[in-house]
């Protein structure tokens, strides 16, 4: 039980390696089968994750401690909580769905694209897992070399551009999270974000960032620092213009993963480093948080209601429901965070959905175009009933998983402030306006073209890929406790550490009558 993290983390990327080795498309039924398995077995060792979680304690849980570089104090450090422990199962089944999606949709480079998902995969669970600063920032470094070459090689015409301009953007930001990191490792002596339990025999026993008094000006510049790097991952406003791009031209895959996963981890940051670690600049500049999510949630909604591609429609969507997440967050309410986490995995699920079925459409077309489509519904109709759920779980349907953490987010800002909740709950709106709009266009009305007439149904392995994302939205929808009761005591620990003041207090000299 002790090292099923790193089975978590090595078993996709050893899976990712051996259908590499494969070789040409010669063997791309190997690799095929080789990504699939390995898919399978990465899902499968994280689910004693859950079983074996006790959702009563805050500590860290299926630890493990190892010397890594031992000059700097730099250690093999893995732990999951109740907050980091729901991403790790999201992250492994995700795989899974983006192998099966890509089967027969990828005929070129097959090992080498089932290998990148794989590999990335296993690094987005080490982000996830590692509790060494810099353990976590190689897997967050590491993590955007296979993504990038999934956008660059596997993607639309203007792949290139869409890759070096994610990777740009992102590696601005790692270059400001590293110098940030380095701050703390010279003001604490160690990269330890969380403490080392007492069973693990160290002689260094250095204050973890958690606990590192630091003066107001210097949580000001590690905070922005930290808000650029993440910002950039969320992606917030005005950071996001790197994301339409980047959905349009990966592909369905690819798409997948950035929506379902990467844009997780920048949201993941603000909880494992900002809160914490800086908690008075966090509640000092909460305000400019609160503002920029607001921005996202309206502005780019209504940027959303315009657009005349499907895949660019969903990535602006997804933006704004991102909004939704950083809102909750910088709220300090234990009801907006768990609302905020409970809005990640649910968007996981969704906008996976959407892009498969969007890929659904275009492995069949090749074109993404709204105005190309109508009457789907007349060739296709298990499809239409499927994009049907997923575009009212997009819209917030009550009963979908969409609307939880929605609902709650919202609630948390009433409590917060009423005109908060009140520009917040206009994503109902708004976000019905644009996700009906697409469906309507799409999928009802006459068939609109000799194409449309010509498409078949999905086949038996897009309907169960399909039919599981749909237990999922609805089983997350009507009885979301299992998520929440997993995530509230890591989420009391955590509001515990931000409602402490880090400042050092000067000692009060005594007055001599």
């Amino acid at each position: 039980m002790t090292d099923l993290l790193s089975l978590a983390i090595w078993t996709p990327i050893a899976a990712g390696l051996l259908a590499l080795a494969t070789g040409s498309d010669r063997n791309a039924a190997l690799a095929r089968g080789i990504a699939l398995l390995g898919a399978f077995l990465g899902f499968g060792v994280t689910i004693p994750l859950y079983l074996g979680f006790n959702t009563t304690s805050h500590a860290l849980q299926f630890v493990e401690y190892r010397p890594w570089i031992s000059a700097f104090d730099i250690a093999y450090y893995l732990g999951v909580d109740g907050i980091s422990v729901l991403f790790v199962l999201l992250n492994s089944l995700i795989t899974v769905f983006v192998v099966l999606a890509g089967w027969r949709a990828i005929q070129s480079r097959v090992a080498q694209y089932n290998a990148a998902f794989l590999i990335m995969s296993g690094l987005m669970n080490g982000i996830f897992c590692a509790q060494d600063g810099m353990l976590f920032y190689v897997f967050f470094e590491a993590s955007l070399i296979p993504l990038y070459l999934i956008i660059g090689v596997w993607g639309g015409p203007n792949r290139v551009y869409a890759a070096i301009k994610f990777f740009l953007y992102t590696l601005v930001g790692s270059l400001l999270l590293l110098l940030a990191i380095i701050y703390l490792y010279l003001k604490s002596g160690a990269f330890l974000i969380a403490e080392i339990p007492a069973e693990f025999e160290t002689t260094h026993r250095a204050i973890t960032w958690k606990a590192l008094p630091l003066s107001i000006q210097e949580q000001a510049w590690i905070f922005f620092a930290f808000l650029i790097a993440f910002a950039v991952k969320v992606p917030m406003f005005p950071v996001h213009t790197w994301l339409p791009d980047a959905h349009v031209e990966a592909p369905t895959g690819g798409s997948v993963v950035l929506a379902a996963i990467a844009l997780k981890l920048g949201a993941y940051g603000f909880l494992r480093f900002s809160l914490p670690v800086t908690p008075d600049a966090a509640h000092e500049y909460a305000w400019l948080l609160i503002a920029l999510s607001l921005i996202a949630v309206i502005y780019i909604g209504l940027v959303a209601l315009v657009q005349a591609d499907m895949k660019k429609l969903v990535a602006y969507s997804s933006i704004a429901h991102m909004g939704f997440v950083t809102l909750g967050f910088f709220m300090f309410s234990a009801l907006g965070i768990e609302g905020a986490l409970v809005q990640m995995i649910s968007h996981g699920f969704v906008s996976a959905a959407m892009f498969l079925c969007i890929g659904v459409l275009y492995d069949r077309t090749h074109t993404r175009q709204i105005a190309d489509y109508g009457g789907v519904v007349n060739t296709m109709p298990k499809f239409a009933a499927f994009f049907m759920l997923f575009a009212m779980a997009n819209a917030g349907l009550p009963a979908t998983s969409g609307f939880v953490g929605e609902f709650m987010v919202i609630l948390a800002a009433v409590q917060f402030n009423f005109w908060i909740a009140m520009a917040a709950a206009s994503t109902l709106i708004i976000g019905a306006a644009y996700t009906l709009w697409m469906y309507k266009r799409v999928i009802f009305g006459a068939i609109a073209s000799e194409r449309v007439r010509a498409l078949a149904d999905i086949s038996a392995r897009e309907f169960c890929i399909l039919t599981l994302l749909a237990l999922a939205v609805l089983g997350m929808g009507l009885y979301p406790k299992p998520f929440t009761d997993v995530m509230h005591t890591s989420v009391d620990e955590l509001l515990r550490h931000a409602a402490q003041s880090k400042i050092p207090q000067t000692p009060q000299i005594p007055q001599i009558p």
